[in-house]
């Protein structure tokens, strides 16, 4: 696309362009970062029960490094959001790849629970403060009509990792041992974020608003395929709307407070039942009877489901908009929690049953989960987006800290049964959220 026009607003020039092969390009490449976000979250409930026997302590001794690792993501996802907004998407993502990367590896030499659980908050700086700005770079780079879709191609990417860890697990783990696990899951991140230094621009629209780096700019759109001028005059005119800079108050004013207090309700509640799967799943099945690989078979149903839900998601939201997609997805994911939860779950039962409904069930709730993201990207504008998404990705996160004590008190109290209701009763908090929301994704060809 030629441009000869004095001044070029780049988000205009992206949403009438066409779907490049280098934008997906890009887009893959800031999905993968996630793969590696993924595959780190879940390496930790794949060793449990190995470093439970190895350390000989209960399985409750791992509630506070559970917790901790969300605690650490929610500080990461609020500080990392900040900074993407004032710093740059890209030095941000890296930056906290770099960080869970490095503290993964280190969580390889640990020998206690407590020297875990100091790491572990570590590394979930740099693992909350990957996705938020993995969504807004993935956002920015494409045109609106697409960007439900490429978020959640990045953000699905989590569930994906968590497969990959999970059949990583399952073949690895009893010849390599968790050590070695943590290094391999250390040292792949760290390699990336030197690679991608090089191979990721910073975000169109956030370089629209700084004309220092026009230079990087005009490059970018380029390589995107857009014809732009050497004395091109870039324009940003959401940098003239009421728009504070990025900051916690930002998100507080009367445009946003009811959305943002919507979305933190969702993301609380939504992740507070993911990462219950995520965390305890595997402990869960092995304490009703299984044996560990057909544990791990269970998290990697779960997981794969996500995968499935939440391309079927981006896609449906694309078309249908993100208010009927998202209810619909939730209320199918609170029918397969309490259909779980009805369920007998034992060596004894249907395992075909059993993965069936993991699958449906992580498909769904997943696939609200991963949607979200985009839905957030949509509701704040580019002066205050990776801070928009951060800050409820971080304030969700203290919802998955709860995970940590949630998940071994309902395993404890209750098994499978109450471990299910629990997470059915938070995906009620998730539909009444996602119900409030005003700036939903509106449906193709709607106004």
């Amino acid at each position: 696309m030629t441009t000869r026009d004095a001044a070029v607003d780049v988000a205009k020039l992206l949403d009438a362009g066409r779907w490049t092969a280098y934008q997906a390009w890009l887009v893959a490449l800031v999905a993968l970062t996630i793969v590696f976000d993924g595959i780190d979250n879940q390496l930790l409930g794949i060793v449990i029960p190995t470093v439970m026997e190895e350390w000989d302590v209960p399985r409750s001794a791992f509630a506070p490094v559970v917790s901790l690792g969300y605690f650490g993501m929610m500080v990461g996802g609020m500080v990392a959001g900040l900074i993407g907004d004032r710093l740059g998407r890209r030095t941000a993502l890296l930056g906290s790849m770099v960080v869970f990367g490095a503290l993964t590896v280190l969580a390889a030499f640990v020998h206690s629970p407590n020297e875990l659980g100091l790491l572990r908050f570590l590394a979930g700086i740099g693992l909350g403060g990957a996705m938020p700005n993995a969504a807004a770079l993935a956002a920015e780079y494409v045109p609106v009509r697409l960007r439900p879709i490429a978020v959640t191609v990045t953000i699905v990417c989590v569930p994906l990792g968590g497969t990959l860890a999970g059949v990583l697990g399952i073949q690895a783990l009893p010849a390599l041992g968790w050590r070695n696990l943590f290094v391999i899951g250390g040292i792949v991140p760290l390699a990336a974020a030197v690679l991608f230094r090089f191979l990721l621009p910073e975000s169109p629209q956030f370089l629209a608003r700084r004309p220092a780096r026009r230079a990087e700019l005009v490059d970018v759109m380029r390589r995107i395929g857009h014809d732009v001028p050497d004395d091109v005059v870039f324009v940003d005119p959401s940098a003239d709307r009421r728009v504070p800079k990025a900051s916690l108050r930002s998100l507080f004013t009367a445009d946003f407070v009811r959305d943002t207090l919507a979305l933190w309700g969702a993301f609380f509640s939504c992740l507070l039942a993911v990462y219950l799967g995520f965390s305890w799943l595997t402990s869960l099945l092995t304490g009703a009877g299984f044996d560990p690989s057909t544990a791990n078979s269970g998290i990697t149903a779960f997981n794969l489901g996500g995968v499935a839900g939440a391309l079927l998601g981006g896609v449906v939201i694309s078309r249908l908009g993100s208010r009927l997609a998202m209810l619909s997805m939730t209320g199918i994911a609170i029918a397969g929690s309490l259909g779980l939860a009805a369920m007998e779950i034992t060596p004894a039962a249907s395992l075909v049953a059993i993965m069936a409904m993991l699958t449906l069930t992580g498909a769904m709730i997943n696939g609200v989960q991963t949607t979200m993201y985009a839905l957030a990207a949509h509701v704040y504008p580019t002066a205050v987006r990776a801070t928009g998404v951060g800050t409820a990705v971080a304030f969700g996160r203290s919802g998955a800290v709860l995970t940590g004590f949630i998940g071994a008190w309902a395993a404890d109290a209750g098994g499978t049964r109450m471990f299910f209701l629990v997470v059915a009763g938070m995906l009620v908090v998730t539909f009444l959220s996602l119900a409030i929301v005003t700036r939903h994704v509106p449906a193709r060809g709607a106004s």
